[in-house]
């Protein structure tokens, strides 16, 4: 008996070791373009702190409070903006335009007038990511 508990103890050891190792999964959709475009400035979460960020004046934004300096509400047109270059922001920004992010598919999206607008797909799913950030 106490063979087979050791038995059992053994493979599950080895099943959590082998699966610390296990690669992560592969990001896709908005995962892979927060990756791509975004986490080097303002992190793998948000805060601001990507590698690309060290000595850069101003500091990259922290996506992660968007909704609460904003009344509580995530800005999510303004974000949409601010990644394709319809609005720059801070004028010392150093915030890429990603035109990629206008390419593929178009869904219908109200920015606000109330009228629904041909929009990427993309970057609305981007916008949805990063709200996914807030604290």
């Amino acid at each position: 008996m106490r063979a087979v508990i050791v038995a059992g103890m053994t493979g599950l050891g080895l099943a959590g070791l082998v699966a610390a190792c296990a690669p992560e999964p592969e990001k896709t959709g908005a995962a892979l373009d927060y990756a791509t475009y975004c986490a080097a400035c303002h992190g793998p979460s948000g805060r601001g702190n990507g590698p690309a960020a060290v000595g850069m004046q101003p500091a990259p934004a922290d996506l992660t409070v968007l909704a609460s300096q904003n009344g509580g509400v995530f800005p999510k047109t303004r974000v949409m903006g601010q990644l394709v270059g319809y609005t720059m922001g801070r004028s010392e920004s150093h915030m890429p335009v990603f035109e990629a992010l206008r390419d593929g598919p178009v869904v219908m999206y109200d920015d606000g007038s109330g009228q629904r607008v041909a929009t990427p797909a993309r970057l609305v799913a981007l916008a949805d990511y990063i709200q996914t950030l807030q604290q």
